[in-house]
């Protein structure tokens, strides 16, 4: 039998499982079909060469030879050894593991759990606590058979996925002994404390050194005190605090105060202050599954604060709010408890204190085939404008809206959602200055009929390599979305407006609740048409879209005073030909005129991590509804080219065809330091409204603590020149 055993075990049988009736199994597999397998049936140990894996609860160890002795749970493995376990990976050239206690020992080990790696000599286990004990090794971040910087210790443990701790320990700087720690400890669960600091030149700060304190309490408190100067602008600091709170939710505060020596850069006709200070506090818990509750409160002295000293913030939100939401949720019902004040008098707002909503989403009628859904509102509104201008005004609201719809399908292919509904809405007279209606209530009845259908049709013979097309399915989805609102008894101009229609580029929903704005709604008469093509095809393992278009419109069967019979026409497009390859397309044309009034076009090359591009354009035609300025006729390119294992460079350009002005520069080289990567950062904006503005910026980043997600800075630029 031991004969027979070795002659099958040693072709590479599906594996070798000693004591299967226990769980979890031993599993041992040869690597190579030239591996020998012997198993003592007497002594119970088993070895196997040539290559070996062993897995065992999750761990798996490869080796060229190991030895198993069942009954005393232990592996001896022996060259090339590689243990995984527990996010754990440890790299030696012989190995006593046992596989139920997890104790490890080895002679010469290397092991990393990112982003810290370690070597020694010798490693012992206790596994009473799960920690790992070496002598004569090192800890270090850089991920190289000769690191940098590293720290060298007597005697270091390790608890996996705890910590790493050292004592007697030397930090070596390029091989150079350059500080004695008697004790030293690293977290494998946060991030160590750290400055970090971005140098550089502005036009408009003069030379500047932002600079940066982040500290790590312990898993639940974290935060950073800033401390910044300008030299045009003067000193600014201030601090984040991030409570990381469990159950009880996430909170964020965040501090900062400058002393502007030159105010007066803010921008034309702008109040000047030289103080100028932010508090913002966020807080998030979700209490329980269908319960949470966020907050935002957000006050700034003056509307230029966030753009001059916090752009990237300011890109993202010009008009940050503030408010408290709680939000529960059931199956078929949503309630929404609002509270939206202003805290910055320098803001339009429309304070909400409070607003009830509850929803009711779309659901079955018992047994019938209808489904019904609902939104229903009260609180008390105030319009605020800016600055006081002697135009606000408040009043109460309520509002109630229902609607039952029927969808149907016939032969299998044809989907119709015939709907109908009513909304009520009360008002009380207005109070404040602008306050000029009285009290007054609203009927609306609302109609409709949705249409759609699909169609597709498969290729599979339909091939292409200069599309790497491997068959061809082709869907069609036409559709056409009916409503019709007959006049309402009371109008916009009649009605106090909280939540009115904004002008948009893209098309209003037709339909409620869709369509919120609530008292801007006015009389409907109109057809949306629509159809969608899409070409998928067979890549790689899996189905990828070729081409996505969809075409829309909207008929006005009876349009409403200043509107044409028919909308603009809309056209977004995808088209993906190669899968690094792909094209983006935007348009907005006027049938009436036969004006095009917006084009985007996007394309991006991507056909490796050697070098990317992308380029685009943005036309947008002056429009008497919309502010002059608006006009567009913008150009840009973004080229990222790495230059060999450690230099790269982006490039990126911004330039507004309609004056031929380049309005934005930036290029960056970037530098690998092995443990640190390192860019440099230009950039010229120039402005219409103020001077040109010249920046310089470098950038310093640790890898095992990177200060920006991957590919955050191609997105958003102006990180690196410090926000």
């Amino acid at each position: 039998m031991r004969l027979l055993l070795a002659a099958l075990l040693s072709v590479l049988a599906p594996g070798w499982t000693p004591a299967a009736e226990s769980a979890p199994e031993l599993i041992v597999e040869a690597q190579s079909p030239e591996g020998e397998f012997d198993y003592d049936l007497t002594t119970g140990v088993a070895t196997a060469d040539k290559g070996v894996v062993v897995r065992y609860a999750g761990a798996v160890l490869t080796a060229q030879r190991v030895t198993v002795m069942q009954a005393k749970d232990r592996i001896f493995a022996q060259g090339n050894v590689r243990l995984e376990r527990e996010g754990q990976t440890w790299v030696g050239d012989s190995v006593s593991y046992n596989y139920k206690t997890k104790q490890l020992d080895a002679d010469f080990f290397r092991t990393a759990q990112g982003p810290f790696y370690a070597a020694g000599e010798v490693v012992g286990t206790d596994p009473s606590n799960n920690t790992y004990t070496a002598r004569g090794a090192y800890v270090t971040t850089d991920d190289h058979s000769r690191p940098v910087q590293r720290v060298r210790a007597k005697q270091i443990t390790i608890v996996p996925g705890k910590s790493i701790e050292a004592r007697g320990a030397t930090l070596y700087v390029a091989g150079v002994p350059v500080l004695y720690m008697p004790y030293y400890r690293r977290s494998l669960e946060r991030h160590p404390n750290n400055f970090s600091f971005v140098p550089g030149y502005r036009g408009r700060f003069g030379p500047y050194l932002l600079s940066s304190y982040n500290w790590y309490l312990n898993d639940r408190v974290d935060g950073a005190l800033h401390f910044d100067y300008r030299m045009k602008r003067g000193l600014g600091g201030g601090p984040d605090l991030n409570l990381h709170l469990g159950r009880w939710g996430e909170a964020e505060f965040k501090g900062y105060y400058a002393h502007d020596e030159a105010p007066d850069l803010q921008g034309p006709a702008e109040t000047t202050r030289a103080d100028r200070e932010r508090l913002a506090f966020l807080y998030r818990n979700d209490l329980s599954n269908n319960l949470s509750l966020k907050m935002a409160a957000r006050y700034q002295s003056d509307p230029w604060l966030i753009r001059d000293f916090f752009e990237d913030e300011y890109r993202r939100n010009v008009q940050p709010g503030s408010f408290l939401e709680v939000n529960k949720l059931w199956r078929h019902w949503s309630l929404d408890a609002l509270a939206q004040p202003r805290l910055n008098d320098f803001m339009e707002t429309v304070e909400r204190l409070p607003d009830l909503k509850l929803t009711g989403f779309r659901q079955q009628l018992g047994r019938t085939p209808l489904f019904y859904e609902s939104e229903s509102s009260f609180g008390w509104y105030r319009r605020l404008y800016a600055n006081d201008q002697g135009l606000d005004y408040s009043a109460w609201r309520g509002d109630t809206f229902h609607q039952v719809v029927l969808p149907q399908t016939f032969f299998g292919w044809l989907n119709l959602t015939p709907r109908i509904g009513g909304r009520f809405t009360q008002y009380s007279a207005a109070d404040g200055p602008g306050g000029l209606t009285a009290s007054d209530s609203r009927f609306v009845l609302n109609t409709g009929l949705e249409v759609s259908t699909k169609a597709s049709r498969v290729w599979p013979g339909l091939h292409s390599r200069f599309l790497d097309i491997n068959g061809l399915r082709h869907i069609v989805e036409p559709s056409f979305n009916y409503a019709f609102v007959p006049t309402p008894n009371r109008r916009p101009p009649h009605l106090p407006q909280f939540d009115y229609e904004l002008r948009s580029y893209r098309l209003l929903p037709l339909d409620f609740p869709d369509y919120n704005a609530i008292d801007s709604v006015d009389a409907q008469n109109a057809i949306r048409l629509g159809l969608r093509n899409r070409l998928q095809t067979k890549r790689g393992e899996g189905i990828e879209e070729l081409l996505n278009w969809a075409l829309y419109s909207d008929w006005r069967i009876n349009p409403r005073a200043g509107q044409p019979t028919f909308s603009e026409v809309y056209s977004d497009l995808d088209f993906v030909p190669r899968s690094w390859l792909a094209f983006s397309q935007e348009t907005r044309m006027d049938v009436n005129t036969g004006q095009l009034k917006e084009w985007n076009h996007r394309l991006s090359i991507l056909p490796g991590d050697r070098w990317t591009w992308t380029v685009g354009n943005r036309y947008l035609r002056y429009d008497p509804l919309y502010p002059a300025d608006l006009k567009q006729n913008l150009y840009y390119s973004s080229i990222f080219y790495k230059l060999n294992e450690n230099w790269a460079v982006r490039l990126a350009h911004h330039f507004e065809g309609r004056d031929g002005r380049m309005e934005e520069q930036y290029y960056t080289l970037y530098r690998d330091l092995r443990s640190w990567t390192a860019a440099v950062t230009v950039r010229l904006r120039s402005e219409r409204a103020r001077d040109d503005d010249f920046t310089i910026a470098l950038t310093l980043s640790l890898k095992a603590f990177p200060r920006f997600k991957l590919g955050e800075d191609a997105d958003r630029p102006n990180l690196l020149m410090g926000g």
